[in-house]
């Protein structure tokens, strides 16, 4: 087989956080039309990433966070973004690169995006050679009745009660995890 110089894994991963940045900055300057509203799932340990150190404890690795009605100071740039939300009653800024986004999902229209962090980017350090399957990212969420492929390790819940508990992968998972019952 041959090798791919071009690395179109990374070209498409990168095009697709472009689709979120775009998102992020039309609710920034509009506001958030309709239903929508985002699951944003990233790794605090990311370089670039700013957040609280109680959060980042809370949170080691992986982090999620919902952005419907209370959040305030959305700022989008070309290479991350910074929004205010609450935790548990205590405001919070947090400052997120793209790079730093495992999984984006909007569960209005059932959108979703799923990116595997090149090790280098999960960590700073220099990166191991990855199996060229690695590296893919899903563009549509799994039907509300479909089970998750891989079993997902649990999670401790957020502090705040209206906010959804979350599982620890960066997969995409039913609507019927977030309904409150």
């Amino acid at each position: 087989m041959s090798s791919d110089f071009f690395r179109y894994d990374l070209l498409t991963q990168e095009a697709l956080r472009g689709v979120i940045r775009r998102v992020l900055d039309e609710t920034a300057s509009a506001g958030m039309p309709g239903d929508h509203h985002f699951f944003i799932s990233f790794n605090p340990n990311h370089p670039g990433v700013r957040l609280s150190q109680r959060l980042r404890q809370q949170y080691p690795n992986e982090m999620t966070i919902v952005l419907q009605h209370q959040f305030w100071d959305l700022t989008v740039s070309d290479t991350g973004f910074e929004v205010g939300l609450s935790f548990g009653g205590v405001p919070e800024k947090l400052a997120v690169p793209y790079e730093a986004i495992t999984g984006f999902f909007d569960p209005s229209v059932q959108f979703g995006l799923k990116f595997e962090l090149q090790p280098e980017q999960a960590t700073g350090q220099t990166p191991t050679p990855a199996p060229e399957s690695a590296n893919r990212e899903e563009t549509s969420a799994p039907a509300e009745d479909e089970a998750p492929a891989e079993e997902l390790e649990e999670r401790q819940p957020a502090e705040d009660p209206e906010e959804p508990e979350v599982a620890g992968s960066a997969q995409i998972v039913s609507l019927d995890k977030f309904r409150k019952k």
